[in-house]
């Protein structure tokens, strides 16, 4: 059922398209939105990859005008990553459209199931993030 689910997000959200950027470009956009300033090794060890295939990255996103190098304030040879206002707006508007395909979906299910939907988002949501960011093991599993 989770396969399924989550192949169905992909169908609804494709339809809102993350053009300009591709998923690996949109997962770094992602990070430098929750830490403005990294540098480049800091990311690369986020993706999984190495500094020059992420440095590769960010210089398609800067391109773009998404993203902002910038010379450190205590090493003027290390680069620090910032998403730019073009990029800020990109994903709030990436967002909208996917909110609004998810939304569709949800206005033809009973508000019972809407509900109960809700609180299982929430409960996976804190789990998610709880592993994610190395808060600890993930909310204990109930029956």
């Amino acid at each position: 059922m989770t396969s399924k689910a989550a192949e169905l997000l992909e169908v609804l959200w494709g339809r809102a398209s993350t053009a300009p950027v591709s998923a690996s470009q949109l997962r770094v956009l992602f990070i430098l939105e929750h830490n403005e300033g990294i540098n480049l090794r800091t990311l690369a060890d986020a993706l999984g990859s190495t500094p020059p295939s992420t440095s590769r990255l960010c210089d398609r996103l800067q391109a773009v005008g998404f993203m902002e190098r910038r010379a450190s304030v205590t090493s003027r040879r290390e680069l620090r990553l910032y998403l730019s206002r073009r990029g800020r707006a990109y994903l709030a508007d990436l967002r909208a459209r996917r909110e609004g395909a998810v939304l569709s979906v949800l206005e033809q299910m009973p508000a019972a199931q809407r509900s109960a939907l809700q609180q299982g988002l929430e409960a996976f949501c804190a789990a998610a993030a709880a592993q994610i960011h190395g808060d600890g093991e993930p909310a204990a599993r109930t029956a």
